[in-house]
């Protein structure tokens, strides 16, 4: 087993939910694509949203054909082009600095 399979399988079972009832790959695919169609802070905070509708509802894979299709339309719908992660200043797969410092230099 994966290291993300035990993670996930060790997380339902600290919040008591049903590992079957996990779709590991709709949600990292989700995921990905708010994350190259949006921004990559969006990615978690979609997945966050995709649950919270879930835990309402909502069928998973419904939400989440709905908020992919946003994902992808979003630069287009609001008139930006997609920047490459060179201009950006981001690396593949390295996430940016995420605002304030958590521990301040004492030197």
């Amino acid at each position: 087993m994966s290291v993300l399979e035990d993670w996930i399988n060790a997380a339902c079972d600290e919040l008591g939910l049903e590992r079957c009832d996990i779709d590991r790959d709709l949600v990292l695919d989700l995921a990905r694509d708010v994350a190259h169609g949006v921004a990559r802070p969006g990615a978690p905070l979609t997945a966050y949203l995709l649950g919270f509708a879930v835990g309402q509802g909502a069928p998973a894979r419904d939400a989440a054909a709905r908020l992919t299709e946003m994902a992808e339309g979003w630069n287009a719908a609001h008139d930006r082009p997609a920047e490459p992660a060179e201009k950006t200043g981001e690396r593949a797969g390295v996430p940016g600095p995420a605002g304030e410092p958590v521990l301040l230099d004492e030197a």
